[in-house]
């Protein structure tokens, strides 16, 4: 083998109702990448814990990710989709990338700040490394693509950092086993174990914001149910959030740049192009000129259209969670198989006897 066999990789974490943002921003995007690549996807249960160390619905949360998985349309059959915490290999990778990132690359991490708040010294050491253990869930399966948010950039940019120093400092190893693979990182060749993983933006509304407030983005643990349009809400609730979603008294622009300045009103019009996939352009179009009151009842019609069939076979695979379990189980024993290739090969890397 002389260069990396693409493969993708992503994961869900099964904290709190899964929402418009994560299908668009994420999970179509993981069906669409299922044409012409291998895919691994994962339920990333044992990050969940740096959100909230004791779940009490932990298994119903991991069934409702892999059963939007499916409903989206996930192939688990030509695929792979499991959950995190079945494959211990992410754990075992992860300390060891604990080791080779350093602490001031840690402490640069936005996220960190962000989530651990003033009172950073009550943050746990899990929030801390959740980035480390990002890079082991890649890295794990050497995944070349990740589809990201804008949020988690930083993150990928930190796994390559984790991969160039493993292969920097572990270069006679890898060069002595036999487990390389020469690329060009800029103009600099390196015989490297791992990839340098590429993240794959894209998708013209990558970052859903709230219908509440257009300058947040949309997430599970706003107290507003108004501020999200939840998977497994019904149309009725569909039509209430969008209908009483936040807008301004001006109407829809013609021109794109007649947005700024107006983030609800943008928020309302990336979420109508994502969904019909279009451009903003294309919908200003259409809708340039017209009210609020016209354009809302246009968006709920689109909105259910899209999400309705999708909810109903996420209720439908929650009513009998056999299925669910059997794809997890079956994905999780693929999924350990491959990890273990990498980790025995790490092994040997390192000088580990086992």
């Amino acid at each position: 083998m002389n260069e990396f066999k693409k493969l993708v990789f992503s994961g869900v974490q099964p904290t709190g109702n899964l929402h418009l943002g994560n299908y668009l921003g994420a999970i179509r995007r993981f069906v669409a990448l299922q044409e012409g690549n291998d895919c691994i996807y994962c339920v990333v249960d044992m990050h969940a814990l740096t959100a909230q160390l004791v779940h009490e619905d932990m298994p119903s949360q991991t069934r409702s990710i892999a059963a939007a998985f499916i409903a989206a349309g996930i192939d688990p059959e030509k695929h792979i989709v499991f959950n995190q915490s079945a494959v211990p290999q992410h754990a075992e990778l992860a300390w060891i990338f604990n080791c080779v990132a350093r602490i001031g690359w840690m402490n640069r991490m936005t996220q960190f700040k962000d989530k651990a708040g003033k009172d950073r010294e009550q943050a746990s050491l899990g929030l801390y490394a959740y980035p480390s253990l990002m890079a082991a869930d890649i890295l794990v399966y050497r995944a070349t693509h990740v589809p990201v948010g804008e949020d988690q950039k930083q993150h990928l940019e930190l796994a390559r950092d984790i991969a160039m120093k493993f292969n920097l400092d572990y270069a006679e190893h890898i060069s002595r086993t036999g487990y390389g693979i020469d690329i060009t990182v800029g103009n600099e060749p390196v015989h490297a174990y791992f990839p340098m993983v590429e993240p794959l933006i894209g998708g013209p509304a990558p970052r859903v914001m709230s219908l509440r407030d257009g300058t947040k983005k949309m997430s599970k643990s706003d107290p507003s149910d108004l501020s999200r349009i939840n998977l497994m809400d019904d149309e009725d609730a569909i039509s209430k959030k969008i209908r009483k979603a936040k807008t301004d008294p001006d109407g829809l622009p013609s021109e794109i740049d007649g947005l700024q300045g107006r983030p609800e009103a943008d928020n309302l019009v990336a979420i109508y192009a994502a969904l019909a996939d279009k451009s903003k352009a294309d919908v200003l179009a259409e809708f340039g000129g017209q009210q609020f009151s016209v354009f809302k009842p246009a968006l709920v019609d689109l909105a259910i259209h899209v999400l309705a069939p999708i909810t109903g076979e996420m209720r439908r695979l929650m009513d009998d969670t056999s299925h669910i379990d059997a794809i997890l189980r079956k994905g999780g024993e693929r999924a350990r198989a491959r990890a273990e290739v990498t980790m025995q090969q790490v092994r040997d890397v390192i000088g580990f006897l086992y």
